[in-house]
């Protein structure tokens, strides 16, 4: 690759991000009684089909597999040079618990509000306000296991990968134990129905898989059109292969343990993968001449420079469009899909969403302006062992207990951990 900043990573994380956040919108289903927002409902559980679109709005695997190939050289030069990756990963991790820091004391503050006003919105979004910090965490475990990547990419290219594979696969069957043939033909079923403590080896497994893909490419080991065509194909075909064998359709959320893809991941999240690395490699030479010809490589490094703060703040629009929609009495609860108005009720509340985060989004960068952007980083082990361990558990407590009393929670130990992993003052 070349030295000049690439372009082209960057433009791949700008679009994950604004699928991701779009289908977050569109997931969320306000429910409106006699005027008063009672609960959020999520379109897969009022409408099956929808199942099918998270094939295209499941784009984790691929921000996971862009960040770890734009990482990769930068963490190998570190290793042969000595430096303890710990380093790098403490300054991730206190990039990541900065903003988060903000994000969770305002989420308090709004907590604290609809307490003292009584205010009926905050309740049925509570959950919906952190659900999404569970990436967070899933970006941060495979990063400390970065430089295992890099050198398992160095030591045994794609093999490697293929490691991971055969590894996934081996905790599907398990599940299953399919003895006979009619058993086989309806694995997925079977994987799932089942509810294995040892299957969540799979969230470690399958999220190292796109870091590991993401290494081998940026070290030249795959492309070309015909390679990614092939690969868009092999992910369409498995990913219908995985439904007829009983997997369920959808790739996002589900119940933990059981009838999900997700928690934990199965076989047939790998199919996303496959899409989406097809069409990485598919389009890398036009996209990259474009936005090179275009000179758009400082926008897409402006828009990667905001980009954890979109995905932080997103969720939040969700409290004031509610709020401000069941004022103007818009259709934001538009009923079931199949009844009349539901898509441009649809419609409507995420433009609401999108103009409810124009001053939020205002808001942030006006204070990341004033806020010291550059804070040195501890070189302590202990330090950065305890703050990583803290930022964990503020991150985890907040996913599952929610904004009420969960941000409260993990406003305290993800400061806790951004304290101790900033350098300490010198006297």
């Amino acid at each position: 690759m070349s030295d000049a900043r690439d372009p082209y990573p960057d433009a791949l994380r700008a679009v994950a991000l604004l699928i991701v956040v779009l289908g977050h919108w569109v997931a969320t289903l306000p429910r409106v009684e006699h005027g008063m927002l009672v609960e959020t409902g999520h379109l897969l559980d009022a409408w099956t089909p929808a199942g099918f679109f998270t094939w295209l709005f499941q784009v984790v695997p691929l921000f996971i597999f862009v960040s770890a190939a734009v990482s990769s050289e930068g963490v190998w030069e570190r290793y042969r040079a000595g430096d303890p990756h710990s380093h790098w990963w403490a300054e991730r991790a206190l990039g990541l618990a900065r903003p988060t820091v903000t994000y969770l004391a305002i989420l308090t503050l709004f907590v604290g509000i609809a307490f003292f006003t009584r205010e009926g919105v905050l309740g049925p979004l509570n959950h919906s306000l952190t659900v999404h910090l569970w990436f967070l965490l899933i970006l941060l475990g495979v990063q400390l296991l970065l430089p295992l990547s890099v050198w398992a990419d160095r030591r045994f290219g794609l093999w490697a990968a293929a490691g991971l594979i055969v590894g996934i696969a081996m905790v599907d069957l398990l599940r299953a134990r399919p003895a006979a043939l009619e058993e086989w033909l309806a694995l997925g079923r079977f994987v799932t129905a089942r509810h294995d403590a040892f299957a969540w080896i799979n969230t470690l497994l399958f999220w190292l898989l796109p870091q590991q893909l993401g290494i081998a490419w940026w070290n030249g080991r795959f492309a070309g059109r015909r390679l990614g065509l092939a690969l868009v194909a092999v992910g369409l075909a498995w990913l219908v292969g995985a439904v007829a064998l009983g997997y369920p359709a959808s790739m996002v959320n589900g119940n933990p343990g059981g009838d999900t893809n997700l928690l934990p991941p199965t076989l047939a999240l790998l199919g996303v993968m496959w899409f989406q690395v097809g069409l990485v490699v598919l389009f890398e030479t036009p996209v990259r001449r474009f936005l090179q010809r275009q000179h758009l490589g400082r926008w897409m490094a402006m828009f990667g420079a905001f980009g954890l703060q979109l995905y932080l703040w997103h969720k939040l629009a969700e409290l004031p469009a509610a709020w401000l929609g069941k004022r103007l009495d818009w259709p934001i609860d538009a009923g079931i899909p199949g009844e009349p108005g539901f898509w441009i009720g649809r419609l409507e509340w995420i433009g609401l969403c999108a103009l409810m985060m124009v001053p939020v989004m205002a808001a942030v960068v006006a204070f990341e302006r004033y806020r010291k952007q550059h804070v040195a980083v501890t070189q302590q082990p202990w330090r950065i062992a305890v703050g990583g361990l803290a930022l964990f558990l503020g991150l985890a407590v907040s996913l599952v207990l929610g904004a009420r009393p969960g941000a409260l929670f993990g406003l305290a130990l993800v400061a806790v951990a951004s304290w101790l992993l900033r350098a300490p003052r010198q006297a």
